[in-house]
């Protein structure tokens, strides 16, 4: 048996392999339902309209839901004994988890998915997966915040168990490097794309407990994290003190926290970072080379931010279609 199962890691190494249960497609809604980019879109600019956080929020959204479950399938051949070795490995089953895990998730721009459900209910019933609607809320979101647009590939379904547990699947901001390579590794995705999504930190705001640990006993000889500009850690302190009580304090992720461009990289490198795992992106050649090449152009930012975006949105395990989002039968 260990035989057997020594042999299947090996060919999991010598072989290609996908990491997509099912293919999907940018058009494969035209026909079933030919109006839903349109009635998504239509969602995400009215709720902007009226609140200019609701673009990041949809963004940390759509990340969370492709984090926190995954169902990778993958097939191993070897030709010359015409046999082959499936190896299935479950950290869990990707797609919309949501349900038990609102309340640790900051969700407050939920009713746009909802409200885009609603119509599509009411056009194409029973059609479109909320994964799909997300992943298209997501997409709108960084483009009317100036970023860049792209095909999303649609065919997702949603999965059937929401736990609150497995929101503990998600990259905390304390993370050092070696813990988000691992985190990001283990859904197929790379240090580019690690780097890459990183900067999805152009958008939003974070409180106060997200990062406390880098300007309030941050070891036991500094009370701030050195590598912080100084001015900036006061800045933080000012707002966060040690044991704040104001549960809305906090700070904007970057200067232009209603913009997206590539502001986050250049304050990283100027010692102006939020979180332990931005500053991460700094510890090893390769992850700070990438800061400094986004923090040089936004285009190449933005490519690999969509390619990323693609990447982490294709992975899919879902098994069926929810008429309520909120709903986990």
């Amino acid at each position: 048996m260990a035989t057997v199962v020594g042999l299947a890691f090996l060919f999991l190494f010598m072989f290609p392999i996908s990491s997509h249960v099912r293919a999907l497609s940018s058009n494969y809604y035209d026909h079933t339902c030919p109006h839903l980019e349109s009635t998504v879109a239509s969602a995400v600019k009215k709720a902007i309209s009226n609140d200019k956080t609701v673009p990041a929020a949809l963004l940390r959204m759509h990340f969370h839901d492709c984090f926190i479950r995954i169902r990778r399938t993958r097939s191993l051949f070897q030709h010359n004994l015409h046999y082959a070795f499936v190896l299935i490995i479950r950290a869990a089953m990707l797609r919309c988890c949501f349900g038990d895990a609102l309340v640790y998730i900051s969700l407050h721009a939920f009713y746009v998915i909802d409200e885009a459900k609603k119509a599509l209910e009411a056009s194409c019933p029973g059609i479109v997966s909320c994964a799909d609607v997300l992943a298209l809320a997501a997409r709108d979101a960084v483009a009317l915040s100036g970023g860049p647009t792209w095909d999303v590939p649609k065919g997702r379904k949603d999965g059937r168990i929401s736990l609150a547990t497995e929101t503990r699947q998600l990259p905390a901001p304390t993370f050092n490097i070696s813990q988000l390579q691992q985190n990001f590794a283990q859904r197929g995705l790379s240090i580019e794309d690690l780097v890459a999504l990183s900067g999805g930190h152009t958008l939003g705001f974070s409180h106060c407990s997200s990062f406390l640990n880098r300007i309030h006993n941050f070891n036991a000889t500094l009370d701030v994290d050195p590598t912080m500009q100084p001015s900036f850690a006061a800045r933080l302190r000012s707002v966060c003190p040690a044991h704040n009580q104001i549960k809305s304090a906090g700070s904007p992720l970057d200067s232009t926290n209603l913009v997206f461009d590539n502001a986050y990289y250049k304050l990283l490198l100027q010692g102006k970072s939020i979180f332990s795992s931005d500053q991460a992106l700094l510890t090893t050649p390769k992850t700070k080379a990438l800061v400094s090449k986004f923090t040089s152009s936004q285009k190449a930012f933005e490519k690999a931010f969509v390619d990323s975006m693609i990447k982490m949105s294709s992975l899919t395990g879902g098994q069926e279609i929810r008429l309520d989002c909120r709903v986990v039968r």
